[in-house]
């Protein structure tokens, strides 16, 4: 707890005591002062400054011998001394405690009026209001701190005078005027931070009611996107199911492209329901169908194939199991590559490269030009940024561009760890 105490202090009138901090015009936008116009209200924000500025011309006359003018040079400086603290508040508020207290005696003993020991009237004035400024531009604990050291000096320079001065010392007067106007500073300092942060708090509520608003749009729109979906993939998987009982003795080749167009529809509307299907219900639970990897890409370019897409895999480098997230990234770099082949260059024929290498995985797919009558469909560019983003989140590296025969090229790098038993 000392520990504490003597931490806080030095940190609040020792730490940077003399750092400049000039004080910021007044906020002009609220009432009162936000309802003049023009030049009242540009004015209106150097109302405390100019508050300042009058105390400490007040501080300078009351240096004085009960006129306005002063009798020796020495007074004239005195009372600057004081008048100087004051001021020093606007730029320099700790450190302007300091020289007001620490020249409270200096003041005390050479100005031309002594009056009350140990705090004249111009001394009163001044460090009453240097303090109080203080207080108004710093944390509540370092009012705190400023009470107690002007407590302490009251009493060293009481115990200095004499029991004789004691009995006239005006320290008292000081500590009571002095906890009044700190009391009423920090509390008016306190309630001022609490409503800057339920301001702030109301705005950090604002924002997230908003993303909240988004989301739940986001939401509705991919359950209307599951359910329009899916219905379609479910109607298209019916009629490719029945259409080859609707032909007379339909040749092996149009039943089987049925079946093929039947099983992506189902595999497509499975794949949908367990990626959409999570936005249905807050209770949703995903089915533990396995993911996807490497060792299924066989499957893939077999159905690949059978859609009129000539595949070619060449495989490099000694074959072994990776772990899951770079399995399912590869697994569906190939997967869009494919697709995007399909979509875009139908009737070419594509390579898919796969190396395995101390550092990590290596992908490549080509594709040549688009050949025959079936014209490319245009796409978003979304599987493109879809492989991007994979790799990225792996610290991975991609690469796409065309080829110089009209086709398309896709290389990535997966960096992978090597496990424990490969290093040794």
């Amino acid at each position: 707890m000392a520990q504490g105490v003597l931490a806080g202090l030095r940190q609040d009138l020792f730490h940077d005591a003399f750092a400049y901090r000039p004080l910021q015009p007044m906020w002009t936008d609220g009432a009162p002062t936000g309802r003049p116009r023009g030049r009242i209200r540009a004015r209106a924000r150097w109302f405390p400054h100019a508050v300042v500025l009058g105390f400490a011309l007040l501080t300078l006359v009351l240096a004085a011998h009960g006129t306005a003018e002063f009798d020796s040079p020495l007074s004239l400086v005195t009372g600057l001394i004081s008048a100087g603290a004051v001021v020093m508040t606007l730029v320099r508020p700790v450190g302007a405690w300091w020289v007001s207290l620490v020249s409270a005696p200096v003041v005390t003993l050479f100005g031309s009026s002594w009056g009350s020991w140990p705090w004249p009237d111009s001394v009163f004035l001044a460090h009453l209001v240097v303090m109080t400024v203080v207080a108004a531009r710093t944390r509540p604990r370092t009012a705190v701190w400023m009470w107690a050291g002007t407590a302490l000096y009251g009493f060293v320079a009481g115990v200095v005078a004499g029991p004789g001065e004691m009995n006239g010392s005006n320290t008292a007067l000081m500590l009571f005027f002095s906890a009044v106007a700190l009391l009423v500073t920090t509390t008016v300092q306190v309630r001022r931070e609490a409503h800057r942060e339920v301001t702030a708090q109301q705005t950090v509520t604002a924002i997230e009611r908003d993303r909240r608003t988004l989301l739940e749009e986001r939401t509705t729109i991919a359950r209307e996107l599951h359910d329009v979906v899916a219905h379609h993939m479910s109607v298209v998987a019916i009629q490719a199911e029945a259409a080859p009982y609707r032909v007379t003795d339909p040749p092996p080749e149009l039943t089987r492209s049925f079946e093929v167009i039947r099983e992506n529809a189902v595999a497509a509307l499975t794949e949908l329901r367990r990626v959409l299907g999570v936005v249905r219900a807050e209770d949703y639970e995903a089915p533990d169908a396995p993911q996807p990897t490497l060792a299924e890409l066989e499957g893939l370019l077999t159905n690949v194939r059978e859609a009129g897409l000539t595949v070619e895999k060449t495989v490099t480098g000694a074959v072994r199991e990776l772990p899951q997230g770079v399995e399912l990234s590869a697994y569906r770099i190939i997967q869009e590559a494919l697709s995007n082949t399909l979509r875009h260059a139908p009737g070419s024929q594509a390579r898919v490269e796969i190396s395995y290498v101390l550092g990590g995985l290596g992908l490549r797919v080509v594709n040549g030009p688009p050949q025959g009558l079936v014209k490319p469909s245009p796409g978003a560019g979304h599987g493109i940024t879809g492989m991007r983003e994979r790799v990225t989140m792996l610290n991975g590296e991609i690469t796409t561009e065309s080829t110089e025969d009209g086709g398309y090229e896709i290389a990535a790098f997966i960096p992978v760890q090597r496990s424990a038993e490969e290093s040794v």
